[in-house]
């Protein structure tokens, strides 16, 4: 149950949110253009700039005090010592030990995760290096120039998105991704793979993933039935514990690469899942991505709540879902390379705090995770800006830029730069009828005609939106902002009482799913009323109905 002190501070800050204009941010650069010093922080290479939203000094404070009351600090302090903070799973959560220096103390349960940690990495180092320098080829003798990695949920998102952000051609291998078990995403792979220089991660820490397995199956025919069954093994490598499966499916046990059950999916491409990464972009990249996700776990860890920037984050998603009612968040990557960026965050942030039940078995008092989508700029723009800028309800947008590019192309860049940071101020500032009034008689357009359309063209303004800058896009400065994101979480689980490192929700769809199949296949089952018509309407479509 949640303590006086801390239903007091929530009370505190939704009285806050029920003042009139209490969402309202021109008001407040109005009565303070310099806004930005006082409510922006740094840390290491990345800016937090929370100036465009509507959290004044009164608020910050609410919002700090509420962070104190459910204890953030503590949490986060209980975390990185290993404590079971996945109560219901009874496990501790310590991502964090995945990239922390050799040398670096972690256990849990009694057990030396740090050892751990540092002898998985060696042994995904000799590997990576053995494929690199040619040592280990494919069955017919050539060297491999693909990389195939066979997952889903955390052993893809992850992975598939910071190999989109970090390979340029000058990387040792191309990297590909196979999730759908819908086998369309297979065949398009295909068309693009030789299989005598592809090798195939299956990365399911239990190797009974039913979406993973099946395409693991499907690619593991491809290759017998292209090189040969004998040629099979070289070809393979799985990120996985459960030895007797991945010995059953082929592979050595040299080349399976192990994590632990504290690593969660959504946390774990720190880990042996990240094997396609060091593959394809290098050990030294997957190094520095490890090292700039260090370098937040150690802001995080040290840095007060008011200057520490996963907190801050947090706490202006809680200001935002809670206290104001917003409860969706867009995230826009001004920065192609970060295409699969929104993706990733859905899964942390959704499947993480989507949680009506706290950690305590108690139904939620108020609401949690909101909905994240999301998408690149200047792509969003002509999509669903349009409902974000004059929709009915505000939606707050993460906006993430990048200073440097790494292309030749100046002119093309500042353009980009130039509409990501008018986005933020145009939701801010919006535009009023007087002003558009104005624009269209300065355009000669008769009375009939503004008013019929004046409405139309005003924007409310006031649409908060958070402002992340990086200095450049690269290997250290992703770690730092996909840490970021990931202690966020852990803050807003703790502020909301909830456990953020369960996914219960993801299971029932995948039982229901099993007991559907065998219908399906033709064979004999009990079916709820609810799909059986559909499945034979499937049926007679497919002629066996």
């Amino acid at each position: 149950m949640a303590s006086t002190d801390t239903e007091a501070a929530w009370a505190a800050l939704e009285a806050l949110g029920r003042r009139a204009g209490a969402g309202a941010i021109r008001p407040l650069f109005a009565a303070d253009p310099g806004r930005f010093p006082r409510f922006s922080r740094r840390a290491g290479d990345v800016l937090l700039d929370l100036s465009k939203t509507a959290i004044s000094e009164e608020v910050l404070a609410a919002l700090l005090a509420l962070a104190r009351a459910a204890d953030v600090e503590g949490f986060r302090d209980a975390m990185a010592r290993g404590e079971a903070v996945n109560a219901t799973e009874r496990r501790a959560a310590l991502h964090l030990a995945l990239r922390a220096p050799a040398g670096t103390p972690f256990s849990t349960g009694g057990e030396d995760a740090a050892a751990e940690v540092q002898a998985t990495l060696a042994a995904m180092r000799g590997f990576v290096g053995r494929v690199h320098d040619g040592t280990l080829r494919g069955a017919t003798g050539e060297r491999f120039t693909d990389v195939l990695n066979i997952g889903i949920g955390g052993s893809d998102l992850g992975p598939a998105m910071a190999a989109r952000a970090l390979w340029t051609p000058a990387a040792p291998l191309r990297a590909h991704f196979l999730a759908n078990v819908d086998a369309h995403a297979w065949e398009a792979l295909r068309a693009r793979l030789d299989p005598a220089r592809t090798l195939v991660l299956v990365a399911s820490k239990t190797f009974t993933t039913q979406e993973t397995m099946t395409n693991a199956a499907l690619v593991r025919a491809w290759l017998a039935g292209s090189l040969g069954e004998a040629a099979v093994a070289g070809h393979l490598a799985a990120l996985s514990t459960n030895l007797p499966a991945t010995a059953a499916f082929g592979i050595a046990r040299d080349r399976v690469f192990g994590f632990r059950d504290w690593v969660g999916g959504r946390f774990s491409m720190w880990s042996a899942i990240g094997l396609s990464l060091a593959l394809a972009l290098g050990w030294e990249a997957f190094a520095r991505l490890l090292a700039g996700a260090r370098a937040m776990d150690e802001h995080f860890l040290a840095a007060p709540l008011e200057d520490n920037l996963p907190a801050l984050l947090a706490l202006a998603e809680v200001w935002h879902v809670d206290a104001l009612g917003y409860t969706a968040r867009a995230v826009l990557p001004y920065d192609e390379r970060l295409a699969r960026f929104p993706a990733h965050l859905q899964q942390l942030e959704m499947e993480s705090l989507g949680k009506r039940v706290t950690a305590a078995g108690l139904p939620a008092r108020r609401a949690t995770g909101p909905v994240v989508f999301g998408e690149p700029g200047t792509n969003a723009q002509h999509s669903f800006m349009q409902l974000i800028h004059q929709g009915t309800t505000p939606v707050p947008v993460d906006f993430i830029l990048v200073a440097n590019p790494d292309h030749a192309h100046p002119d093309s860049h500042r353009k980009l730069l130039a509409n990501g940071l008018a986005q933020a101020e145009a939701l801010m500032r919006g535009k009023d009828e007087a002003c558009v009034r104005a624009e269209m008689r300065a355009a000669g357009k008769d009375e009939a005609e503004i008013e019929r359309l004046t409405l139309h063209r005003v924007f409310p303004g006031d649409r908060p939106s958070v402002t992340i800058l990086l200095p450049r896009l690269d290997a250290f400065t992703l770690g730092q902002l996909v840490a970021l994101y990931e202690h966020k979480v852990a803050c807003l689980g703790a502020l909301w009482g909830i456990n953020p490192f369960d996914q219960w929700g993801v299971e029932l769809g995948k039982q229901l799913a099993g007991h559907i199949l065998p219908a399906l296949e033709g064979r004999d089952g009990e079916q709820d009323p609810a799909a059986a018509p559909l499945i034979a309407e499937i049926l007679r479509m497919q002629g066996r109905g």
